[in-house]
């Protein structure tokens, strides 16, 4: 098949890329706008494959859209192109509504107008999987999971828009009968991840021995999911999920941030033990405005109905994930020089 992938040189679009040529043998066309969270780097183990081409455009451009419907004539789309990072939702929201949003808009009614003009077969047999986020559900208590018809209450300007564009594809599909279908993740971590995020940030601040800056006392609850796992389920999900479904994509892996934070250094103390003890560098930090107090959720539909299972678990995926750190400063040190060096995001002026 081929498949669009939109936001493909991000972080888990990357995943899904390497996942879809490398592993199954698809053709695939990575649609990204190269912003700042972008990296090509992260394709570069597919970049040689012909089934990988790259198509730098902006979701939000509709005639462009058009035209790379009508080009690559696509089998269906993985849609993760956004702006994801909650901090930069707070100060900036607007990208987020422009991308999120009308981006997603943009993508449903181009793919919705292709449809029209392919024939039966192709209709029949394409999909459009929205990739969303276990924040729009907003905050749970100390007990229950996030399922599949929980009702939605974003807290951020962030979760807000993916509630929002959530609805627009559900909506495409129940009004002009596109073939959509929604995924809502937890938290991702694993290789390739851009260093404004917990794992990530924790990992190079350590290793640089500046302070690890934990928000509030630490005790918000995040269900952490290994990106290469997330991958497989995205493609499951396209290849066998029922148009017009939902299902939830968990790790089952559920930590308070200061327990990801201390296990981060536990390993840079065995990995990189010339910089430790780490812990001494936790300092905790004021907490993130409307920062939600657990997210957790219940992949039983996934698991059940795919047979999906994650791979890794916490255990197992942090500790690779420190380890890939380590060895792959070429990937990351132009970003921490030239895009991001690690500061504090999200602050509101007093």
């Amino acid at each position: 098949m081929r498949l669009f992938v939109t936001g493909g040189a991000g972080f888990i679009g990357s995943a899904v890329a390497r996942h879809l040529v490398g592993d199954l043998g698809h053709d695939v066309v990575v649609i990204d706008k190269l912003t700042y969270a972008a990296n090509l780097a992260s394709l570069a183990p597919i970049s040689d494959n012909p089934l990988y081409r790259l198509e730098q455009a902006d979701i939000c451009d509709a005639p462009r859209m058009a035209q790379l419907f009508e080009t690559h004539q696509p089998d269906g789309v993985i849609h993760l192109a956004a702006e994801s990072h909650v901090d930069r939702s707070i100060t900036g929201s607007r990208v987020f509504v422009d991308t999120n949003v009308i981006g997603t808009f943009t993508l449903l009614e181009a793919s919705r107008a292709y449809l029209a003009g392919a024939g039966k077969t192709r209709a029949g047999e394409f999909r459009f999987v929205h990739v969303s986020t276990d924040e729009v559900y907003g905050s749970l208590g100390a007990d229950g999971l996030f399922v599949e018809d929980t009702p939605y209450d974003p807290s951020s300007p962030y979760s807000a828009t993916k509630a929002a564009s959530d609805h627009l594809a559900k909506a495409w599909y129940r009004t002009y009968g596109l073939p959509v279908i929604v995924s809502n993740c937890s938290n991702n971590y694993g290789p390739y991840h851009f260093p404004e995020k917990l794992i990530p940030l924790m990992i190079l601040a350590a290793l640089d021995g500046a302070p690890l800056p934990v928000y509030g006392d630490g005790s918000n609850v995040r269900d952490w999911l290994y990106v290469e796992d997330h991958a497989r389920a995205l493609a499951l999900i396209f290849e066998r999920g029922r148009p017009g479904e939902t299902y939830n994509i968990g790790g089952r892996n559920e930590r308070r941030n200061i327990d990801v934070v201390n296990r981060v250094c536990e390993l840079m103390d065995r990995l990189n033990p010339a910089g430790g003890p780490h812990d001494r560098l936790v300092t905790y930090v004021s907490d993130r405005p409307g920062h939600d107090l657990r997210y957790a959720i219940d992949a039983t539909k996934l698991e059940s109905e795919l047979g999906w299972r994650a791979q890794e678990t916490f255990e197992s995926g942090i500790e690779k994930t420190v380890a890939w750190y380590l060895e792959h400063r070429d990937w990351w040190e132009p970003l921490r020089s030239k895009v991001y060096a690690g500061q504090r995001l999200g602050l509101m002026p007093a």
